[in-house]
């Protein structure tokens, strides 16, 4: 059962009054009683989460004290933007952070997928290639590509798309890239984290293990890692291990919860000026784009985001210990190191799917009352049910759980601002797996 101490114990019934706020909230004594079993097989897993965090904590404050973070960064600016000091420090913190020449770091990148459009199409012209050694790109990226039909895709553009799909046991297949990379070979997109697929999410060593690989099959070939989901999840970044670039959205890790847009590309100082040339016009680049007010939201986002990564990592072992205790295939399992935010859990059925979501979503603090149910959204092939009672909309960051209306049926959980939130969404999806029917515990 819950550890508290002696003395608090005594002032008031701690778990009995936590019990009774848990059975407010939906959750039995019951389901209460098995996450508890669960918490007592995690409490190695938790310690060396909270050790990863503290040097990624230390990473970002030494970062923010080399760059003479102060409270003039703070200072909203308009129009053009010119002279942005906030801005240009900000981009100085990420770059020492991530241990690259330059970063772009930007309220006017809208999302992830944005962000890697705009390292895409500054980087690739038409006639170069873009190569995927991992797979399948995520969802919304295969418009991007041209994979699925769209106008203004890259293959609109003239830039052709080749992949290698990954082994049968999910290993990379080096054979299969050798052969794959030619002279039009430009670009190599790696995804780190698993999206919508069931296969484990790469490693930063392992990432470094296949760069290393193509960088020996073409010396010249720029590789990008899709970085979405696995910030400050290891001590490492990519850029650590030989990307030219790492890519991602600040509604998910680094905007640590208070960051309300954005997204970051870090890495090579000419690969970045082509970046920020596209995202705004060439000759303009860099030195134009207001900060408009959320420099305060990205700095202290940034601060907290060791901290907040490590509450949705916490929560993503509980739903693997949880639910790979009643026979589900769960990716990683309970067992594995974490290597992103994401946990995968294939429900079996729709229903599962669906009671799944609904609990996590009951479990919000905002958007408490709504009822999630599949729909058609924009960039997915298939409906897609979502669970996101969020302070900022569509941060993954904070607790949500969504996944495509297909067969395994997996839903993909993640997030949690803090681990006793993540905890009470496990719990809340449980108990409403367990009214439907779904499970016995």
């Amino acid at each position: 059962m819950l550890q508290v101490s002696e003395k608090i114990r005594e002032s008031v019934n701690f778990v009995e009054e936590l019990i009774n706020m848990y059975m407010e909230m939906g959750v039995s004594p019951g389901v209460y009683a098995y996450g508890e079993k669960a918490l007592e097989r995690l409490k190695e897993r938790f310690a060396a989460i909270d050790a990863i965090a503290e040097y990624n904590q230390a990473k970002v404050l030494n970062a923010m004290r080399k760059n003479r973070v102060s409270a003039a960064c703070f200072t909203t600016t308009t129009g053009y933007g010119y002279d942005d000091l906030g801005r240009d420090t900000l981009e100085k913190v990420y770059a020492d952070v991530f241990h690259t020449e330059a970063a772009l770091v930007r309220p006017q990148i809208t999302c992830g997928t944005h962000a890697l459009t705009v390292a895409l199409s500054a980087n690739l012209l038409p006639g170069d290639e873009l190569l995927s050694p991992v797979g399948m790109p995520y969802d919304t990226l295969q418009e991007v590509i041209g994979i699925r039909e769209s106008p203004c895709s890259l293959k609109e553009y003239g830039v052709s798309y080749r992949q290698v799909d990954l082994l049968p046991g999910g290993e990379f297949d080096y054979d299969g890239i050798r052969a794959a990379i030619n002279e039009k070979t430009k670009l190599i997109t790696i995804q780190r984290s698993k999206g919508y697929a069931t296969r484990p999410t790469f490693s930063v060593a392992q990432i470094g293990e296949l760069i290393a690989f193509c960088k020996q099959c073409k010396p010249d070939v720029i590789c990008m890692v899709d970085n979405c989901y696995g910030e400050f999840v290891e001590t490492d970044e990519p850029t650590n291990v030989g990307a030219d670039m790492a890519v991602g959205s600040l509604i998910k890790n680094l905007g640590g919860g208070l960051a309300p847009t954005g997204g970051y590309i870090c890495g090579r100082q000419d690969l970045i000026d082509r970046c920020a040339y596209r995202l705004t016009a060439p000759g303009l680049g860099r030195e134009v784009g207001a900060n408009l007010g959320v420099l305060p939201a990205f700095y202290q986002g940034l601060f907290l985001a060791p901290t907040v990564v490590s509450s949705a990592a916490k929560g993503a072992v509980f739903a693997a210990a949880c639910y790979e205790k009643l026979g589900f295939r769960v990716v990683p399992s309970s067992r594995e190191v974490r290597r992103d935010i994401i946990q995968a859990v294939e429900l079996k059925s729709r229903a599962g799917m669906v009671a799944f979501c609904k609990g996590i979503q009951a479990a919000a603090p905002v958007d408490s009352y709504v009822t999630p149910e599949p729909w058609a959204m924009p960039g997915y092939e298939d409906e897609v049910i979502m669970a996101a009672g969020a302070f900022i909309q569509g941060a993954s960051i904070e607790l949500s759980a969504d996944g495509p209306i297909r067969e395994p049926y997996a839903v993909y959980f993640q997030g949690g601002l803090t681990w006793y939130h993540a905890k009470l969404g496990i719990l809340m999806s449980l108990q409403n797996m367990l009214d439907a029917g779904l499970i016995e515990l």
